[in-house]
């Protein structure tokens, strides 16, 4: 599994770095995923996580490396979604912030339960809640300094197209993402945490 990892993260960056629509963007956008993969890289072999969430990060960086591609507000797919919805707005962005609450909801979890840092099922699901919030807000705040030091070159990564609440709808993907996590897969989590294929 971990070659098959390797190789389809390689080659979603060798792609999504062949002539992108903004090669700062680009760099901006599949930075997060180059770090996340040289955190695991490190800590493969003195924590090892879980099949689910080595998919679910792999997932997370092809999220991430699709959007440096083509920039969050120009994904072809969300583009024809946008036009069958008649939002007025492509929708990658959201993905993208649905899984910034997902992924790292269970990471979080996986740490918490590993090293009983937070006794309690529900202290536990609060503060993962919590900090995947905090994280997003953080990266927010990311978003508007880039910009401001950078001006108009930020505009693909803000991806806002317009929208006055895109920093506030951002972080409530999030937040329904890291609950979704939460709720949707603690089970499948658990059977791999104790050792069984789910």
């Amino acid at each position: 599994m971990k070659y098959l990892w390797i190789a389809v993260f390689l080659a979603v960056l060798l792609w999504s770095g062949i002539d992108p629509k903004d090669h700062f963007t680009w760099f901006l956008e599949v930075l997060p995923a180059l770090i996340g993969a040289a955190v695991m890289a490190w800590t493969y072999n003195s924590f090892r996580l879980t099949p689910l969430l080595y998919t679910l990060i792999l997932i997370h960086c092809i999220i991430l490396m699709v959007g440096g591609h083509y920039t969050y507000a120009e994904v072809p797919l969300f583009d024809v979604l946008r036009d069958i919805a008649g939002s007025g707005r492509n929708n990658y962005d959201k993905l993208g912030h649905f899984a910034q609450g997902f992924v790292p909801a269970l990471i979080a979890r996986e740490i918490i339960l590993r090293k009983n840092i937070i006794r309690g099922k529900l202290w536990q699901n609060v503060f993962i809640v919590s900090l995947c919030l905090g994280f997003s807000a953080f990266y927010e705040l990311i978003e508007w300094w880039v910009a401001l030091a950078t001006g108009e070159g930020a505009e693909a990564f803000l991806g806002t197209q317009g929208y006055e609440w895109d920093t506030q709808s951002d972080m409530a993907m999030a937040l329904l993402g890291a609950i979704a996590a939460l709720v949707s897969l603690h089970k499948v989590h658990d059977r791999q945490l104790a050792g069984r294929v789910p």
